[in-house]
């Protein structure tokens, strides 16, 4: 027995009915074990856990209506942050019931996943050692892998469970991630707890919206964290509600709810809130001696609506009838966009450049509008059509032109773009024969159909888009220069939003089309502003969206981003926050730039689609 680990051991005594060897489990799973035994469980059986009748799972749910609303949208993000890991999120109310869950499909086939639904129940005495029921029963984050489950039927399954608290400290619900994976899931273990560390500060803003919240840290850096304690007071400075974080820090104190202000802190509640609504953050003392930094996070919707901008001190958006649909109110920008409507009367090809996500269809629909053409705006993502069928796509093709063509025959994206805009985006990834094809039809503007005799003229403004440098694909010879100078008669060059001397407007109009009438505070900004921003207004577009679900408050302020953290930039865009993806993402960008940016090579050197590879490094 010498050669088996700790937990083989320990599992070979639980079976044969020997006593544990002592340090081979951590205390917890210990007497966890102790107490199963104790009951008479057979770890080698398969328990038959009870399932409630739906009725008392929907009773269950209407009673715990705001912490469920909270907790769905956090385990919507945590799915999403380890998707593809065979994983299955759920939400148990305060005994252990499963209400909710949100998993993947190859999960929810499981006999694991078939036994963790909803009414389903979770607590020790019936399911042995598990990390939802042990977290219900210890109130804290607990974390069960593999062979430490009692029963050896779950010993497939790592699983990790954070208790929900409420201010004074009653467990409210259980958030439980489960794979079916041995392995330890640090990570995982970690994001659980921190959306459960979300949902409790969720419900202290969304419970004490009519009251002040304010954040406070020995370390200022840490106020925009989910370190930072929570304190919610009244008007009268009573204390109505602390966050876990808040009683750590208080240690020692009188933390009770229903306590003053000042009997936690000795600056004065007066003179503390004198401070804080001058919209700064505060140096105090904790009755215990300690020094923290405290700002304040709301000020309650009464006094919202005091304070509140007139609507006339919001920057205005260029207003002329020709104007585009986004924010254009750099000057680096506005000099490029300045001819674009002459460009357009005299039919100029114009180029779009710019990184990923910087809006490069947006201009090219702004194009389509200035000149004013009728027609249809045809969009082609180069990079998404096969080689062999890439002409035939854009010119057409006749009855039966080729294998597996149209018995009817296809007019073309030309032809249906005729009288309007066609718009070629990643036209970097044109096929080299297809290059050839495309300049003699910008320079006749005649189309003929793969296996046709006639030609048809159009009538067409060309757009083309690309985030790869043209010039230097021209230079090792993977683009045509001739066909480089007919594209790129008009460039216009979107500079990254890191640059961008509007970016303030651009997070207010974005914040009016996501979420009208909701008000984000120039802390904010001034917080997002600081960032990279690799992938550009995209990435911009998606972290406003997750600032309003997690957040449920009438305006954004800075706190709304305390864990929006900077991730790796070589991954694309869909891969950036999800850590199982990033991994094979950046196996898929590196090879593509040792390929010389080249797509088909990559695709054939990794086994993979041109699609796919296209997906991962556009």
């Amino acid at each position: 027995m010498q050669h088996l680990s700790g937990i083989d051991r320990a599992r070979a005594a639980l079976e044969r009915g020997d006593r544990v060897p002592a340090g081979a489990l951590s205390p917890a799973v210990a007497e966890s074990w102790q107490r199963c035994r104790d009951l008479g469980l057979d770890p080698r059986a398969t328990p038959q856990g009870s399932v409630i009748a739906f009725a008392d799972v929907n009773r269950r749910r209407q009673a715990n209506a705001a912490l469920r609303r909270l907790a769905l949208a956090e385990m919507q993000l945590l799915h999403t942050q380890i998707a593809g890991s065979n994983f299955m999120i759920a939400l148990g109310d305060a005994d252990g019931v499963v209400l909710d869950t949100i998993s993947d499909q190859r999960f929810a086939e499981s006999a694991a996943g078939r036994s963790i639904i909803p009414g389903s129940v979770w607590n020790e005495s019936e399911r042995g050692t598990n990390a939802l029921g042990l977290a219900a029963l210890r109130r804290e984050p607990t974390a069960i892998y593999g062979r430490e489950h009692y029963f050896s039927c779950h010993g497939h399954l790592s699983c990790m469970a954070a208790p929900i608290l409420d201010a004074a400290g009653r467990t409210l619900g259980l958030l439980d991630a489960s794979c079916s994976e041995e392995a330890r899931q640090q990570h995982t273990h970690a994001l659980v707890r921190m959306a459960a560390a979300q949902i409790e500060n969720g419900l202290i803003f969304q419970e004490r919206s009519r009251n002040f919240i304010f954040a406070f840290h020995p370390r200022m850096e840490f106020l925009d964290t989910l370190s930072a304690g929570l304190v919610a007071v009244s008007r009268d400075g009573e204390v109505l509600s602390l966050n876990r974080q808040g009683a750590n820090l208080l240690a020692g104190l009188p933390t009770a709810l229903g306590v003053h202000f000042d009997a936690l802190f000795d600056a004065g509640f007066g003179s503390t809130m004198d401070g804080l609504l001058n919209g700064g953050v505060i140096r105090i003392r904790d009755r215990a001696g300690s020094g923290v930094f405290m700002v304040c996070r709301q000020i309650g919707r009464r006094s919202i609506a005091e304070t509140r901008h007139p609507a006339g001190a919001q920057p205005a958006l260029i207003g002329s009838p020709d104007a585009p649909d986004f924010v254009c109110d750099d000057p680096l920008l506005k000099r490029q966009m300045a001819d674009l409507a002459e460009a357009t009367a005299l039919r100029m090809p114009v180029h779009i450049t710019g990184e990923t996500g910087t809006g490069k269809e947006l201009m090219a629909r702004h194009v389509h509008g200035l000149s004013g053409r009728k027609g249809e705006f045809v969009a082609l993502n180069c990079g998404a059509v096969p080689e062999a069928l890439f002409i035939a796509e854009i010119f057409g093709h006749e009855r039966g032109a080729y294998t597996n063509a149209r018995a009817e025959g296809a007019p073309g994206l030309a032809r249906a773009a005729d009288r309007g805009t066609l718009f070629l985006d990643e036209v970097a990834d044109i096929p080299p024969a297809a290059q050839t094809a495309l300049l003699r039809f910008l320079d006749s503007m005649e189309v003929r159909a793969v296996g046709g005799q006639k030609t048809h003229k159009v009538d067409v403004q060309i757009v083309s888009a690309t985030n790869r440098n043209l010039e230097e694909m021209v230079a090792a010879r993977e683009f045509r220069a001739d066909l480089l100078y007919r594209l790129n008669a008009y460039t216009v060059r979107l500079p990254p939003l890191r640059s961008r001397s509007d970016f303030a407007m651009i997070v207010q109009h974005l914040m009016q089309k996501i979420a009208p009438g909701k008000a984000i505070t120039d802390a904010a900004i001034a917080r997002l502003s600081q960032r990279n921003w690799p992938g550009n207004i995209r990435e911009l577009h998606s972290v406003l969206q997750r600032a309003l679900v997690r957040r449920h408050l009438d305006f954004v302020d800075e706190a709304s981003f305390a864990d929006c953290e900077e991730v790796p930039h070589d991954s694309c865009d869909d891969c950036r926050d999800h850590p199982m993806s990033r991994h094979r993402c950046r196996e898929i960008r590196s090879t593509f730039r040792a390929s010389g940016a080249n797509v088909s090579k990559t695709a054939r050197l990794l086994g993979l689609s041109r699609t796919t590879v296209y997906k991962h490094v556009r």
